[in-house]
């Protein structure tokens, strides 16, 4: 786009954006293939993502994480389970604690494999159900949430240094296992019937509670400081496989429940319902007054904004500054259409006086073609003057140039005496 378009008088700027448009002029909503080349950065790191995120569950699809009974990996427990298995117990993959507490009946043992991501009252729950039923429960290397599971038990401040341990203690399946690798977290007992095991500076890293409900089967709570002695890798090691068979094949039926994000969730509401019944109920009657006001305002602020409006400029500017500045944005842009537009709207606005037509009929073929051609005195030019004046839009810039010349040319022509 060059400045060689038709420019207006000097000492005002008039822009094509005030200037009328006729009925049915270039829309200004961007077309599918602008949509397309606007979007296609956005859509292409979307499929990358998509792409990258389908590998990596392909790739991890037979790694279920760390201590999970269905993962072959170093530190997964597919080969307790098996080992299990080949005894006679069940294993079952659990990772909602409404699916654990459903699980658990006399026949069960419930290993909890992250303890410390369960909420007290959570911890709560899961002791009541096993209380109830009667199930075995067997914790991995709680440090937090041995209070509600596990009372008696308290995780030491200081851990163990040793890999392993002798068993010091009547347990039968820490003395058929011998030394085993469950040092980790230590932990003081106060707990008046509690076998502690395995002990690493005179504290205990296995600790078992007899259970006190009054069912036939009994259930017993064991306390572990360290899950290593379940790991694929280490699982042969020692008297790991001894030791698990023991705590976890006393029962046919064995439920891992492994807390997952869903658990978590739930925590994190129970956190912010405890948080909000501490408030004042004048507090809450604030905090929803301001939730109100901020919608309103946001509504106020958001809607949406009317038709363009000619204001004045605020300062002086030279006609031939704005046009050309405007020449550029449309050539960035390659708004030929619009150019071309605002040069013969221009036209017929300054055409339309020389010929008698009414400045509110200059938009019209109808009234100004036929008063241009009686003008020039030459009939036969209404074909060529159509083309001219309401023609299609150029297709290059050459030929837009082409028509601010031929327009000038026009305009020339009529403002001869």
């Amino acid at each position: 786009m060059t400045t060689t378009a038709h420019r207006p008088e000097s000492g005002t700027s008039t822009s094509p954006a005030t200037a009328h448009r006729p009925e049915g002029g270039t829309s200004t909503s961007p077309t599918a293939r602008q949509l397309w080349t606007r979007g296609r950065g956005i859509l292409l790191v979307l499929a990358v993502l998509v792409v990258a995120g389908i590998v990596m569950a392909a790739a991890r699809s037979g790694n279920n994480g760390p201590l999970d009974p269905r993962s072959p990996s170093a530190g997964g427990a597919k080969a307790v389970a098996e080992v299990l298995g080949d005894h006679g117990v069940e294993t079952r993959t659990v990772t909602t604690l409404d699916d654990a507490t459903s699980a658990m009946g006399p026949d069960t043992t419930l290993l909890v494999a992250v303890p410390d991501l369960l909420t007290e009252t959570q911890a709560g729950s899961l002791r009541d159900a096993a209380t109830a039923t009667g199930s075995n429960l067997v914790l991995l290397a709680p440090e937090v949430s041995t209070g509600p599971l596990a009372p008696g038990v308290a995780a030491d401040t200081t851990p163990a240094f040793e890999d392993t341990a002798e068993p010091s203690c009547a347990l039968p399946a820490a003395e058929q296992a011998g030394d085993a690798e469950t040092t980790g977290v230590r932990y003081r007992v106060t707990a008046q019937k509690a076998d502690s095991c395995y002990l690493s500076d005179g504290l205990p890293t296995l600790v078992r509670l007899p259970s006190d409900a009054p069912t036939k089967t009994g259930g017993d709570t064991v306390v572990v400081g360290s899950p290593a002695f379940l790991t694929n890798e280490r699982l042969a090691e020692h008297g790991n496989a001894s030791l698990a068979l023991g705590l976890l094949g006393s029962r046919p039926d064995l439920v891992w429940y492994i807390p997952s994000l869903a658990d978590v969730a739930e925590a994190d509401q129970d956190g912010m319902s405890q948080v909000g019944s501490l408030l004042p109920a004048s507090w809450q009657w604030a905090a929803l007054q301001l939730l109100i006001a901020a919608a309103a305002a946001a509504f106020w602020r958001g809607r949406r904004f009317g038709p363009l409006v000619a204001e004045p400029l605020p300062v002086v500017v030279r006609a031939s500054e704005t046009t050309e500045g405007r020449a550029r944005l449309y050539h960035a842009a390659k708004a030929r259409d619009r150019a071309a537009e605002a040069l013969r709207g221009a036209t017929r606005l300054r055409l339309a006086p020389l010929t008698g037509v009414p400045v509110a009929r200059a938009h019209t073929a109808e009234a100004l073609l036929p008063a241009v051609a009686a003008r020039i005195g030459d009939p036969t030019r209404a074909a060529a003057l159509q083309e001219l004046l309401f023609g299609p839009p150029p297709g290059d810039d050459a030929a837009l140039v082409s028509l601010a010349d031929r327009l000038d040319a026009l305009e020339r022509e009529v403002s001869r005496p």
